[in-house]
Formats: C-alpha cells, structure tokens, sequence
C-alpha cells in the first residue's frame, strides 16, 4: 500500500498544471484542508472536497476559498467578535503533505483516504496576522537587514567571510520531539517513575513489544513524509512494561524522542514539526498506545523537551556554503564575532522571549533544577575550543563538530512540544540579529567580545547588562546555589504572570524583538494577552479543581487509637484545611486563588500558585507517611 501512496507535494517541483495532473493519480486523495497557525500554535483543519480545488484552484491563493473568524482561533484583541472575518491564503513556498485516514478506505481504489493539508497564511483587514507570516517576515528581514550590514561593513575575526562575496544567507533550523506513550486508562506511581529514574533504567534502553513497532513505523513513516529521521530512542523516563496472558506489552509508560534532519528554511522546519507531532500521534494510536506532548505531563518526573536548533549559512558567489557563527580556524576559536554576538543577543533579550518559548504553568514546571532542563539566562562554549561543550545545563549551548564548521550551530534547550515553533525561531533570530548588529557596528575584536560574553556580574560592558553573568562553563544545577544562580542570571519565573512581567517590564527589549515591525508589536500583545486567558482559566478551572479533588481523596485509614497516627493525621488534615476549607475566621488558599483571578490581582494569585505548589507536595509526602504505617 505504501508503495502507491503520494505522501507529500515538494515545494517548487509541480506549478498548476502539474499539481493538478499528479492529484488526478491519486484519486484516493479527497479532500483539501489550509493549515492556518494561530498565535496560541493551533493548526486549522477543513474537509473541502478536492473537486473545488480543481475548479477554484487561484481562489486557494488568494484568499477567496476559506473563511474563518475570531472566535475559531486564538488572535486575542485582533479578531473581535464585531470585526472577525479571517481569510486563509495558501503558501506555495513550502511542501504540502497528505494526511492518511487508514481508517476509512476509499471504496474505488481500496486505498486510505487522503486529505492534502496545505500550509497558510491567516490575514485580518489586510494583514497577515498567523504565526507563519510572522516568522516568514522575521527571517526575511534578518536576511535583508544582515546582507546590507556585512556588504557595508568590515567585521573584524571575519575575513574568511567578506561581504561582497555573499550572495545569499540561509537560516538551518531543526527540531528534537519529546513525547510520553502510555497505555490508555492504565496508572504508575510517580514514586516507581521517580525511582526508575535515578537508576537510570530507561534511557537509551531497547525498546519492547507494541512500542517498539509504533516506534519504528514512526520513523519509517516521517521518512516517507521528507522529514528523514535521524533516529528514535527511548529517553530518560518510564518504567518498564508489563505482559499480559497473551503475551502483549501492558502497562505501558514509556518516554520517547524521535529527531529529524536540519532544513534551510524556518518556516519548513516548522511546518515538518506540526506534521511529525500528527504522524506520531497517529502511528501510536494505530498501535494502542496514547501520545502526550504535554511538557510535564507528571510532577516529580523527567519532562518533555523541543531543543530547538538554529544556525546561519552564507552562499558565496563562488558556490561555496560557509558557516557564519563558524570562525576561521576551529581550533583557535569556538565561535565567530557573528556567532558571539548571536548568542549574546539571544540573552540580552531572552527575558521578553520567554513568555513565547515557555507560555504555560506545564512549561514552566518542567523548568527545575535536576531534569537537564534549563533555570538560567546563560550560555556555555566550552573550556577551550579543542574541547567543544556538552554542559547540559545551560539555557542555550553551542553545538560544534572541530572537523566540520558546517555543524556549527546553537540549541536552545528551554522549548517544549507545545511551544510554538514558529513565532519561537522568529525571535531567536531576531535576537541573534540584535547581538550580531552589536558586534557588526562595533568593530571590536574577537577577543574584545569573547571578553564581554564571558564578563563577570559587576563588569560594565557596551552591550550586555551589568549586575548579569551570561557564560558559565559549571554545572549550573550543582556548583552554584539557588542564591548564587538568581544573582549571577536573574531569577527564574515561577508562575507565568512571573514570566509574563519578563515582557511587560522590559519594554527596551520588545521594541529590539519588534524591529522591522517582522513581529509587530501590535501581534505580541495579541500573544500575550492569548497566554493571560489561557493562565487564568486553567488556574482557576483545571488546576485548582484538581487539587481540591486530591485533597478530598485523603481519608483517615486508620481505625485504632494510636498516637502517631493520630498526630500524623492532625498534620494532614490541617493541611487539607488550609488549602481547601473555608472557614468562618478565614479563606482556602484555593478560594483565595481564585478570587484573587476573578479580581484580575495577578500578583496575588501567582504568589498564591508559588505557595499551592510548594504545599500541594509537602501534603502529599504527609499524607503517604501517614497511610503507609499499617500492617
């Protein structure tokens, strides 16, 4: 079946007539969808009959064929209820992929049905206004703005890149794709996931049964759709899986990742990400097992990172392709100026970023000390350029290959699978563009900026801010304390209002990410004002809720009268009493969260959230010290 399948449409390869003459092979292909990208990273899907895209073809293209509004998708303070029409505009710039229903069989061919997704643009009152035209600007921009820049300029450390011999740049970008996979409705002790853990018992480990078919006729499958996997293992989480009497694998809790290879185009890298999100999902479902790319899907154990890759190339106008952040000898240096003040820029500025990158309190708990997740605004290039990094423990690390410049890249480790991807490389280039605009215009030497990147917190520097450390070639997690991290990188936000003020109090920084108007101002808010309401409303109707069913489940179990249980249970239930019983002296921390919510007094109810997370497993341990002493 595979075999007579059409998987996807290469972008450039077929104009009209030979789109149209391929799909007339494939008759099993009945519908057509615009994937339209919200700000919130939501994909929209239609079923149009392929009948229409043949009669209307032009009409795709230019915004006549699909209509949306705002209340279908997330464009907070664009869309309105009283000015919502969105238009959708297909993009020809980019592969087209087919998406398979295996479970309904078109009746003439005997073959899945097909739906061919095409990737588009959202335009409001003559506006692009979706996450794909905004990264479609950014990288257009920083193309534009950098070419003009190196051609008028001399870059001092850059003379094996002069810039009147580039022709052209490219932006290479890829992904990493976290996920769980579990049996549906079966439940593992976070205490047994804990312990599996920190015995290292999954890791790298062989995968069994019905996981390890799903694994591989994921990869299989990706590689069919051109995303050309690298490779799927299995990651640090999970327990082992149990068989049942048939000899099937059963209780299944297991974490997975799966990599694909680097494009040159951002917005394809993007695209290829949504695509392998629903090719995953798909093929495990197929196999039994439920996929979840939440970001810390159980507290207490490993969660799922998006590391997220970016680079830049210039094409000469000899043909040759050079690596920008690449210096000329790789034994001498770790990074070129241009790639200094990349990573420079991609600090200076990450307080304004991160409420894009990490929008949800699932984000945001999967950043704590001892899950190889990221804590610090900071950056490690290794001891000596001989020797190229692997600090796991930093916000963005340098990747590099001694042998092969053309490897030379950044990985920033912060994002998750529900990061938006797009708007995500939208600023991370943006921001590199800011730190390599520093160095272009400043004329100061390689070892000037290496200086400046690896200044201590009292320096004064041109660019980066004094009181700020920004390079540490330490274990972040072990050799400093959370004191000594919070002065030397600044303090992490706990809550999302915490992550949000990053945005709100730095409004230097937004107007460097909004340069170009490539991501307007006008957009950012939009987004922001989009993780405010989905904040509060999780808050207040899915995280309270939950809690408070939690705290109800803890009963006393013990029917003698003994002392230490007794006291051990007094100390539960006052617990439970001052986080979910109201009282006639006073309010539930629950009930204080959500009137503080209801009163927009954000300040109060994130310090609130920081003290229900602080207790909320303070009662927990109680509780199971108190009903595990029974015989």
């Amino acid at each position: 079946m595979a075999n007579e399948l059409l998987y996807y449409i290469p972008a450039g390869q077929y104009g009209k007539e030979g789109v149209l003459a391929l799909l007339e092979q494939h008759p099993e292909i009945k519908f057509v969808s615009l994937v339209g990208v919200d700000l919130a990273g939501n994909d929209t899907d239609e079923k149009i009959p392929i009948s229409m895209f043949f009669d209307d073809y032009e009409d795709f293209f230019e915004g006549r064929m699909v209509q949306t509004d705002g209340s279908s998708v997330v464009l907070t303070d664009i869309a309105t209820l009283n000015n919502a029409r969105v238009d959708m505009w297909a993009d020809a710039s980019v592969n087209w992929f087919i998406d398979y229903n295996y479970e309904n069989l078109d009746p003439m061919t005997g073959l899945p049905t097909g739906t061919l997704r095409i990737p588009a643009f959202l335009m409001h009152c003559d506006e692009y206004v979706d996450s794909r035209s905004i990264l479609k600007r950014s990288v257009d921009y920083v193309k534009s703005e950098l070419l003009a820049m190196l051609k008028n300029n001399y870059v001092p450390g850059m003379d094996h890149v002069k810039g009147e011999d580039i022709a052209d740049i490219y932006f290479t970008t890829a992904t990493e794709l976290e996920f769980w996979v579990k049996t549906p409705s079966k439940v593992v002790s976070t205490k047994e996931l804990s312990t599996s853990q920190k015995l290292q018992e999954q890791y790298w480990q062989r995968t069994h049964g019905a996981v390890r078919t799903a694994m591989e006729q994921a990869v299989e499958r990706l590689d069919q759709y051109g995303l050309h996997a690298e490779m799927g293992h299995k990651e640090v989480g999970g327990v082992k899986g149990k068989i049942d009497d048939e000899g099937h694998m059963d209780h299944v809790l297991e974490q997975l990742e799966i990599d694909w290879k680097y494009t040159s185009n951002p917005l394809q890298t993007a695209d290829n990400e949504l695509q392998a999100r629903i090719i995953v999902r798909e093929v495990f479902r197929e196999n039994g097992l439920d996929v979840t790319f939440q970001a810390k899907p159980i507290i207490g154990v490993a969660g799922s990172g998006e590391h997220t890759h970016f680079g830049l190339m210039a094409k000469l106008k000899n043909g040759k392709m050079v690596n920008l952040f690449s210096p000329e000898d790789m034994k001498k240096a770790a990074l070129s100026p241009l790639g200094i003040g990349a990573i420079m820029g991609l600090l200076k500025n990450y307080e304004a970023i991160n409420p894009f990158i990490s929008s949800t309190t699932d984000s945001l708990n999967r950043l704590k000390p001892g899950f190889e997740a990221p804590v610090c605004i900071v950056t490690s290039i290794g001891e000596d350029p001989s020797v190229p990094s692997r600090n796991r423990t930093i916000l963005c690390g340098l990747i590099r290959d001694i042998d092969n410049p053309m490897a030379t890249r950044f990985e920033l480790r912060s994002p998750n699978p529900y990061t938006n991807t797009y708007t995500a490389l939208a600023l991370m280039y943006l921001a590199a563009f800011d730190g390599m605009s520093y160095v272009i215009n400043s004329g100061k030497t390689p070892a000037q900026l290496l200086d400046e990147l690896s200044k201590a917190p009292e320096d004064v520097t041109d660019y980066l801010e004094t009181g700020r450390a920004y390079r540490s070639e330490k274990d972040v997690f072990e050799d400093y304390t959370q004191e000594e991290r919070d002065a030397m990188f600044g303090k992490p936000p706990a809550t999302v209002w915490e992550n949000v003020l990053g945005y709100k109090n730095h409004p230097e920084k937004v107007d460097v990410l909004s340069r170009g108007n490539a991501f307007s101002r006008r957009l950012m808010d939009s987004f922001i004002a989009g993780v405010m309401t989905r904040w509060t409303l999780e808050l207040a109707n899915r995280i309270v809720p939950a809690y408070i069913n939690a705290v109800r489940a803890m009963k006393p179990v013990h029917t003698t009268d003994d002392v230490v249980d007794t006291a051990r249970w007094d100390a539960v239930n006052e617990l439970r009493i001052y986080l979910a019983k109201d009282t006639a002296t006073a309010k539930s921390l629950f009930t204080r969260i959500t009137e503080a919510i209801a009163a927009k007094d954000y300040d109060t109810a994130s310090a609130l959230q920081v003290e229900m997370n602080e207790k909320m497993p303070l009662l927990e341990a109680k509780y199971a010290e108190y009903v595990r002493n029974i015989l």
